[in-house]
């Protein structure tokens, strides 16, 4: 019996159509499922962070462009020394006027001066101090303080070194020219137009005020006016 007769290869072919080989399927796992916990905490609160100063550092920029603020400035007129005496137990009787004036040049900003107090040092320890009366300067304003510090009081050298605080003052006395810091501690609010704004304290270094308001140290050497 004879073989079924096989069709020629180079003719068409009608049937169904060949499906291709299935491919490999690859499952790429979510970022949430290999997250650290740890590790997205810190990359949250490192984008917090940086949207935080960027924010603080675009509104200062603004800020500065819109108002361009300047230092306030202080400067001593006039300063009287007409007594200043230290005893042997340490007892300090003084008596100094200082006139000062401040300068807020800035052409948007006023400034209230809620406390303004002055201290005295001499020997690097304070021996005065007053307080003078709140004030609010205008825009483009000097405003004139006058400075009194009269009375007596103990001295008390650092490191309990009197002696050396008493002969640095006898060889002053020679001359009659002391050596006196007189710092502004000063606790203020800035006036932005209508809205106030931006409240600062010294820090108890020289009456430092952050932002606006520059070192403020009278550092005098005052002669004795007996007359």
């Amino acid at each position: 019996m004879s073989s079924p007769k096989q069709p020629h290869l180079n003719e068409a072919y009608y049937g169904p159509s060949i499906p291709p080989p299935p491919s490999k399927s690859y499952h790429r796992p979510g970022r949430g499922s290999s997250c650290n916990p740890c590790g997205c905490l810190f990359g949250l609160l490192f984008k917090i962070l940086f949207a935080v100063l960027f924010t603080v550092g675009l509104l200062a920029f603004l800020f500065w462009v819109a108002f361009r603020p300047n230092r306030v400035k202080f400067h001593v007129t006039d300063a009287a020394l007409t007594q200043f005496n230290l005893t042997t137990t340490n007892t300090l009787y003084y008596n100094l006027d200082l006139n000062l004036t401040i300068r807020n040049p800035n052409k948007h900003i006023g400034i209230y001066y809620d406390r303004v107090e002055a201290r005295a040092f001499y020997g690097g320890q304070r021996f005065a101090a007053t307080t003078l009366p709140r004030f609010y300067q205008g825009k483009k304003n000097t405003t004139e303080l006058n400075v009194v510090l009269k009375g007596q009081n103990i001295v008390v050298a650092g490191q309990g070194n009197n002696d050396d605080l008493l002969s640095d003052y006898n060889s002053e006395k020679g001359s009659g020219v002391y050596g006196i810091d007189v710092k502004l501690y000063l606790r203020v609010r800035f006036k932005l137009r209508r809205s106030e704004v931006m409240e600062e304290y010294s820090d108890g270094d020289g009456g430092r005020v952050e932002a606006m308001l520059e070192a403020v140290v009278v550092s005098w050497r005052l002669r004795q006016d007996w007359g």
